[in-house]
């Protein structure tokens, strides 16, 4: 009887050990950024508290979109600044973009975006000047940070807390991702952020890419100088970039190689583009009755994001226009003043589900302003693209895709309504635009695990093994010589030059030896006959 109990307990025994959630739960402390970074970091929050994690958020009272229906623990902290401060800094520097050239790394860190980051940066103080906070997380005992990079508050909150971290970004302004995991990055063939080069460069396009290296070196510091400060009066002691960065665990980096670029990677360098592309959900009747009824034509979807959805008006009136002008439905997230000259194919919205629709077999092209989050969405359901890039790696991301043929990219500032119609007319009745991106979507989706659960397993890995040292390079214990081999290559030259030098000696010796005699001989002889 007992052997027979046994036998049937024994597979439910198994199937509640692999039941997420029913294993031993760890405790996370997340440290997120506001704004469209928050979206996808969500998702990855919501799996680990559905597997049962403990997780604390900690936020600040002022923003856009943190800490919003979450089903965990979400700590507050009091910030210098208004919600309509942050707002109206925001709107400035969005507002700068359709008006003013911010190219470059120059532009992106000298421009209008300062004011608005010098907010965001102020949190890490202000989370510091919170000592109930301080206290609660020193007493808490977490297992691991999972942050963002961006402001670099979750990395001085990791280093003052001594706590393991893991990154979850698109990328790191500057040289500080490839410095932090020292992964190598050849000039040559690796084009730098904000260069809007191929990895096909010409010997222009090389020249300039080794010169954008060199104003990250030298606008690097200034663009975080605010958070070093703050890192430095939180931690007591002098720190550097490098030490914030370089002792991340894993790095869970929001891109792939059907976007970027095929480059050198380190074994913490986990990529996961593609998170937020989750399971389409059935579009609501309000939106299923307007793709209905575009009929054969179509839809198309334009939205420039979670963060931007006004336009000055004489070129909202411009975009207008040219929507009017193809037989496809419009579906435009705006929330600006309707334009005058608006057409009938055209449907304002203050909100579109954009991956649902992005899905649907009728929708024939997107207009997006080529965030990372729009892209993805764009290549998971192959809808080509005609990208009007802002700010930020928007222009990147829209080369990579025009270079793959999949879209169209236009500058904001000098497109006229015919550019536009013209673009959109290109994207949708040119079959190979469709051919490209449904190719880039059958590679970016033959993958053997989903973004979203290779994520959660590494900040799980993290928290079960408080950290990752052993995908550690050895290259951090290294002085910058030693890393290039300079002392190896010094020492070798230098024997070979002592061998060399001797080799010359002794064949000098030789010959003198040689010679010098048959010279005497020779002298000798001389002197018999006389």
């Amino acid at each position: 009887m007992a052997p027979a109990v046994v036998a049937s307990i024994l597979p439910l025994c198994v199937c509640l050990l692999l039941v997420p959630g029913i294993g031993e739960a760890d405790k996370l402390l997340v440290v997120p950024v506001d704004g469209s970074h928050w979206l996808s970091m969500r998702l990855v929050v919501e799996k680990l508290i559905q597997r049962g994690h403990e997780l604390v958020v900690i936020v600040p009272e002022v923003s856009w979109q943190l800490g919003q229906s979450l089903n965990c623990t979400v700590k507050t902290y009091a910030t210098s600044h208004t919600l309509e401060d942050l707002n109206r800094e925001f709107k400035v520097f969005a507002n700068t973009q359709w008006k003013v050239k911010e190219s470059g790394l120059f532009g992106f860190v000298m421009g209008s975006s300062k004011s608005v980051f010098e907010l965001i940066f102020s949190h890490g103080r202000n989370i510091f000047k919170d000592k109930n906070l301080v206290e609660y997380i020193k007493q808490s005992s977490f297992d691991a940070v999972l942050t963002d990079s961006f402001d670099m508050i979750g990395l001085i909150v990791a280093k003052y807390f001594s706590l393991p971290s893991v990154v979850f970004t698109k990328g790191v302004l500057c040289h500080y991702l490839e410095e932090a995991t020292q992964s190598p990055y050849p000039l040559s063939y690796v084009p730098r952020a904000f260069g809007v080069f191929s990895d096909a460069m010409t010997f222009e396009e090389r020249v300039w890419n080794h010169f954008i290296h060199l104003q990250e070196r030298l606008l690097g510091p200034y663009f975080f100088k605010s958070a070093l400060e703050i890192a430095t009066e939180v931690l007591q002691e002098p720190v550097t970039l490098y030490d914030l960065f370089s002792h991340t665990s894993v790095w869970l980096l929001r891109t792939d190689f059907v976007l970027d670029y095929p480059k050198p990677v380190m074994p913490n360098m986990v990529y996961v583009g593609g998170i937020n592309c989750h399971q389409r959900k059935p579009l609501s009747k309000e939106f299923e009755a307007y793709v209905n009824a575009s009929g054969e034509h179509g839809i198309v979807v334009f939205s420039l994001g979670s963060m931007v959805s006004e336009i000055p008006e004489k070129k909202a009136m411009a975009i207008a226009d040219a929507l009017g002008r193809i037989p496809q439905t419009v579906l435009w997230r705006y929330t600006g003043s309707r334009p005058s000259n608006l057409a009938k194919n055209t449907i304002l919205v203050k909100w579109l589900p954009q991956n649902d629709l992005l899905g649907h077999p009728k929708t024939r092209a997107f207009i997006t302003h080529s965030g990372s989050h729009g892209i993805y969405e764009g290549i998971c359901n192959g809808v080509p693209m005609v990208m009007l890039p802002l700010f930020g790696d928007q222009m990147d991301n829209a080369k990579r895709m025009e270079t793959r043929g999949a879209g169209i990219t236009l500058n904001v500032l000098e497109m006229t309504s015919d550019d536009l119609a013209n673009a959109l007319k290109k994207v949708i009745n040119d079959k190979s635009y469709k051919e490209n991106i449904m190719r880039l979507s059958s590679l970016h989706k033959d993958r053997p695990v989903e973004p979203l659960d290779l994520a959660v397993f590494w900040v799980e890995f993290v928290m079960r093994h408080k950290g990752a040292p052993h995908l550690r390079p050895a290259a951090h214990d290294l002085t910058w010589y030693q890393y290039h081999s300079l002392d190896v290559i010094g020492f070798l030259l230098a024997i070979v030059l002592v061998v060399a030098f001797v080799t010359f000696k002794c064949c000098a010796f030789a010959c003198g030896k040689c010679f010098g005699k048959r010279g005497r001989v020779k002298k000798a002889h001389k002197s018999k006959t006389h």
